[in-house]
């Protein structure tokens, strides 16, 4: 397995599909896209940024119940790419023993930010779906170096600027599923969906986008 780190989510203002962006940590600093839905994106950066929603997220909830349990999260590993969609495992260790669970990455990637678990990405899954980050006007080890800290001094920038109010459409009780026919990067695992996906079916499993959706009036909780 090969260190990684969240280094951007990008969003697309049209259609609103969302990727997160992890980096290789040793050269050649692979960039690995991952599309997610928007409520796990909105996870992933409201974590990451530090800031809190007045009500629990689910992925604030999975992290409460793994401290209450005296479990630690160890690692997270983006394991395999099946079909165009990415799988994941999670490594917890509590008072049972280790477990190895298996998830989509984009739940992983926000319970990992929650919990400052390491993040990891298979070799397999680097060669196949991992890109070197190329400036046309740095060609040097040095120079791509340098591209790469700028855009990660971004992203930080961005999430200290970040409002949850602003991020999260708190009307909203459910986002729109990224089209599983899109010539975009590969898609998160839907593993965490009621029903499994058909096998047998020409369409690659898309990332769940069922979102997190703020309480209604009559949740006291």
């Amino acid at each position: 397995m090969i260190s990684v780190e969240l280094i951007g989510i990008q969003v697309d203002p049209i259609s609103g599909a969302a990727a997160v962006v992890l980096r290789e940590h040793d050269a050649p600093n692979r960039l690995l896209p991952i599309m997610v839905g928007q409520a796990d994106a909105s996870s992933i950066a409201i974590a990451a940024s530090g800031n809190r929603v007045p009500r629990p997220m689910t992925h604030d909830l999975m992290a409460s119940l793994v401290d209450a349990l005296d479990g630690h999260l160890d690692a997270v590993e983006v394991t395999e790419l099946h079909d165009g969609a990415f799988l994941a495992n999670l490594t917890l260790s509590g008072p049972a023993g280790q477990r190895r669970i298996d998830t989509r990455p984009s739940d992983a990637i926000a319970l990992a930010v929650r919990l400052q678990a390491p993040l990891f990405v298979s070799e397999a899954v680097l060669d196949e779906a991992g890109a070197v980050p190329i400036d046309e006007h740095e060609t040097d080890q040095p120079g791509l170096d340098a591209a790469i800290d700028a855009e990660v001094d971004q992203f930080r920038a961005f999430l200290d600027e970040l409002d949850p109010v602003d991020f999260i459409d708190t009307t909203a009780t459910e986002t729109t599923a990224v089209d599983a026919t899109s010539d975009d990067a590969p898609v998160d695992d839907a593993a965490g969906a009621d029903e499994p996906a058909d096998e047998t079916s020409d369409d690659a499993p898309v990332d769940d986008t069922r979102g997190d959706a703020d309480p209604t009036p009559d949740d006291h909780g």
